[in-house]
């Protein structure tokens, strides 16, 4: 009867702790299929996969009215597509969004505007956003605008044949040239139309 005791107390210790540890393994479990979100309210557990919906920030009626408008100037002027295209890069009176601006920049191009061709063999040059270059497009587009006799872009135009005939485009080139275009498509290029009296109007 004496060696049962301590077999008994032994045997307790020993399906406690395996208890124990099985529920802190479950703890754990659960925990690592969740992640801690913090936001202005608060801090809250939630699931991996949580997604929150946030909508796209309204844009004011009046300023969906203008690009309404020049969208449907740019369905036939290549001036007012290019300006949209500019429009949608700099985040005008829009939400930013580059895919929407190569559209209408290429619009623009493929209508004859050279300005948007111009831009566009930058573009395709150093890579815009989410894209990366494309220096065979780059000559394209740069071909015909030297062929106008514009000395930036026969200049422009040497540097995307070395880089389409080279197997690795020189990035050195690239990082250098990348933020002088995007300051132009910022701020270097003019709009041809403004907004005035009910309606957009040329320069």
């Amino acid at each position: 009867m004496l060696l049962k005791k301590p077999f008994l107390s032994t045997a307790f210790v020993i399906i406690v702790t395996f208890s124990l540890v099985s529920c802190t393994g479950q703890e754990k479990q659960v925990k690592s299929d969740t992640i801690r979100i913090c936001d202005e309210n608060g801090c809250a557990d939630r699931p991996k996969d949580y997604a929150s919906f946030q909508p796209a920030p309204a844009i004011p009626p009046e300023d969906a009215a203008k690009i309404k408008a020049l969208e449907d100037l740019a369905a036939n002027d290549p001036r007012a597509a290019y300006d949209l295209a500019l429009r949608f890069f700099r985040a005008d009176g829009v939400p930013q969004d580059t895919y929407k601006s190569i559209k209408w920049m290429r619009e623009s191009a493929e209508k004859g505007n050279f300005n948007a061709q111009k831009a566009l063999g930058r573009l395709y040059l150093t890579g815009l956003g989410e894209m990366g270059s494309d220096p065979g497009e780059a000559e394209k587009w740069l071909s015909i605008t030297a062929s106008k006799g514009d000395k930036e872009a026969n200049t422009l135009l040497k540097e995307a044949v070395k880089a389409r005939q080279s197997e690795q485009a020189d990035y050195r080139w690239r990082r250098r040239w990348q933020p002088i275009f995007y300051n132009n498509w910022y701020n270097g290029y003019r709009y041809n139309w403004y907004w005035g009296t009910g309606r957009w109007n040329l320069y």
